[in-house]
């Protein structure tokens, strides 16, 4: 059922005309799964599935201080991206911990695109409309104008290519972007995606939406193509070891222990909000860390379940947190996330997950779970 009270995307109607069940996500009505999780689970890592994730928000960012203006406020290099390139980077407020994850698109010398959750536009966007002030960039935040479609799997630069895009989209590099045409819509296209497989994501003008969405889906038909909801988006990312805010990080999480140390730049030249946090919590050692988990024992991990020494009592003290578990259908394992000290965060060591009074073994293993054949 549809809450009156919730945003509806571009494509709505699509999505009931498919038979979508639709739930309440982040203010929005959105679909969580039309044949089901499973087969769209699967159709990704076999041939492709759609998306719409208009929910997400972008912001614009324009002028000659651009790439100085946003450097300020996230954990990557701006100034050092090439024009034509995306890259994922989290925003941290003083204490280091992470007001969101963003991906930072530079689309000219002095024009950027950054998108960040659905969840957090309230707060980013002002955020940055302040912080930003002072290098006299131009700032909006478009979101409401934007639509934006999610094609993913390996058959997906056939897809894109069938439903009639410019030859330069499906020629583009992983974490590259472009802005030309599919289906004759005007689109921002990247090479990036959710899922940890191939694939493109397609920004669009809210009225054109709908023409996309169409033209796409008709061109996958050949290729074994399925719309694709909320519930195999999270499946997918979590094989791939892909945070979720709210669940691996939130304000209470720096991306160190979050496995993100990788998006931090601590030398990068310009300074940073959150910058000399992070070097102290660098320097004093981790506490904990972010682990991978699969159950050895019959249950499913979820989100908020403790995590107890392997030969725990139930009701034992916790010392740690699942922060996302589900069966993985790729891998016919049942997974998780969480966070454990780091004295007990090394491959191979055996902890226990209490699940409805009962406490079930699992192991700490390698992430990501699982890893496209490139």
């Amino acid at each position: 059922m549809t809450d009156p009270a919730s945003k509806q995307t571009p494509i709505h109607a699509e999505h009931l005309a498919l038979g979508a069940k639709m739930v309440p996500y982040a203010g929005w009505t959105m679909p969580v799964q039309y044949a089901g999780l499973v087969p769209e689970h699967k159709a990704v890592r076999s041939a492709a599935g759609l998306f719409d994730v208009s929910h997400m928000g972008e912001m614009f960012i324009e002028g000659t201080q651009a790439a100085q203006a946003i450097d300020a406020l996230v954990t990557g290099d701006i100034p050092a991206m090439p024009v034509g390139k995306a890259l994922y980077t989290v925003c941290c407020n003083e204490r280091g911990t992470i007001l969101d994850d963003l991906i930072v698109y530079r689309l000219g010398e002095e024009r950027f695109l950054v998108v960040m959750n659905a969840s957090n536009r309230e707060k980013i966007a002002g955020h940055f409309a302040e912080r930003v002030k002072p290098f006299g960039v131009t700032f909006e935040d478009a979101s409401d104008r934007y639509a934006l479609l999610a094609l993913q799997g390996p058959k997906a630069v056939e897809i894109i290519a069938a439903a009639g895009a410019d030859p330069v989209i499906p020629a583009l590099t992983s974490f590259a972007l472009t802005e030309a045409k599919v289906a004759g819509v005007n689109v921002i296209a990247a090479r990036t995606g959710y899922t940890a497989e191939d694939g493109f994501e397609l920004f669009c003008a809210n009225e054109d939406a709908v023409t996309l969405w169409r033209a796409l889906m008709k061109a996958g038909e050949a290729f074994g193509l399925l719309p694709a909801g909320l519930g195999a988006r999270d499946t997918l990312r979590l094989e791939g070891r892909l945070s979720l805010y709210g669940n691996e990080i939130d304000e209470t999480t720096n991306p160190l222990e979050a496995g993100l140390g990788w998006v931090v730049k601590l030398d990068k030249p310009g300074d940073f909000l959150g910058k000399d946090a992070l070097k102290a919590i660098r320097e004093a050692g981790l506490t904990r860390k972010i682990v991978g988990l699969q159950m050895t024992g019959r249950g499913i991990a979820r989100h908020g379940y403790p995590l107890v020494l392997a030969d725990a009592e139930p009701g034992s003290t916790p010392i740690g947190i699942v922060t996302s578990g589900s069966p993985a259908p790729s891998l016919d394992k049942n997974i998780g996330l969480g966070y454990l000290p780091a004295a007990l965060s090394a491959i191979g060591t055996k902890v226990g997950v209490e699940i409805r009074g009962k406490v079930i073994e699992a192991e700490v293993v390698k992430t990501p779970f699982y890893k496209r054949v490139r």
